[in-house]
């Protein structure tokens, strides 16, 4: 049976406790993060992932896919709390919050978590700073089909609220990797694996690669890109030509356009 709760105060610790899962070191702590918005966590109920703790605002219009949720997550055993609108957006950090978020454990990040044969096309990011990027690449991963994204080095945290909301629920589809370079490319080493980089030293038009499967699509940092260590590490370096005066592409969106080039030259 469900655990249903209605939080009236702002100083609860049950509010205390939601609003520390915006700060990365208690979510590390903790084990959890939050995820915000019916059409995310129905996403995530889809993939077979349901919130231990499902929030909604009191006075909530009502809706067949909240209903859903909210009778799923009572049949696991989860926690169900409801709470005024305000201090929902307390807990979001947004002064027009979703009418429903909820709470779930991180998952495993681990490489030996990966399968490489699972997919044949797996995102990299090395350094990337901006949640909003690392949202938008876990959504391109799952637009192509990808195993996942592998982070690689000091990135955004792939659990805030904004790499979270920016994912628009493809952190539950989509499995995410965290790693040195070095534990990295040490893994990548010991079985099959293509690993593609996106640069400027010395390398081949994008449209004219020869991509192999599992490929690994790496992008760097949003303003230093790859570190020549990296680089000199892949089977192959691709560019996308600029024909005007922009001189690189956002990091993510270079990612999308070599993770739809690589999926076309796959296929065959």
């Amino acid at each position: 049976m469900a655990e249903r709760r209605t939080i009236t105060g702002y100083s609860n610790p049950l509010v205390k406790f939601l609003r520390s899962l915006r700060d990365k070191k208690h979510r590390r702590r903790e084990g959890k993060f939050l995820a915000e918005g019916l059409r995310l966590l129905t996403d995530a109920r889809l993939a077979g992932m349901l919130p231990e703790m499902l929030v909604m605002a009191a006075g909530r219009d009502a809706h067949p896919l909240l209903t859903e949720l909210e009778v799923a997550v009572a049949a696991a055993g989860g926690q169900i709390v409801e709470m005024d609108e305000d201090i929902l957006a307390k807990v979001t950090g947004k002064d027009n919050p979703q009418a429903v978020a909820g709470v779930y454990a991180e998952f495993d990040t681990s490489l030996a978590s990966v399968d490489r044969a699972a997919a044949p096309i797996w995102l990299v990011a090395q350094a990337m700073r901006d949640p909003g990027n690392l949202g938008t690449m876990l959504r391109t991963g799952d637009a192509v089909g990808a195993g996942g994204l592998i982070l690689i080095d000091d990135c955004a945290d792939p659990f805030s609220v904004e790499a979270v909301r920016a994912s628009m629920g493809a952190i539950f589809t989509q499995r995410v990797v965290r790693a040195s370079w070095d534990e990295f490319i040490r893994w990548l080493r010991m079985g099959e694996g293509h690993l593609v980089a996106a640069s400027l030293r010395e390398a081949t038009d994008y449209r004219k690669a020869p991509y192999r499967a599992p490929c690994f699509l790496m992008v760097g940092n949003e303003s230093q890109g790859l570190p020549e260590e990296c680089e000199q590490a892949c089977d192959l370096r691709v560019t996308i030509p600029m024909l005007g005066r922009a001189d690189s592409l956002n990091a993510a969106v270079a990612g999308a356009v070599l993770a739809y080039e690589a999926l076309a030259k796959l296929r065959g």
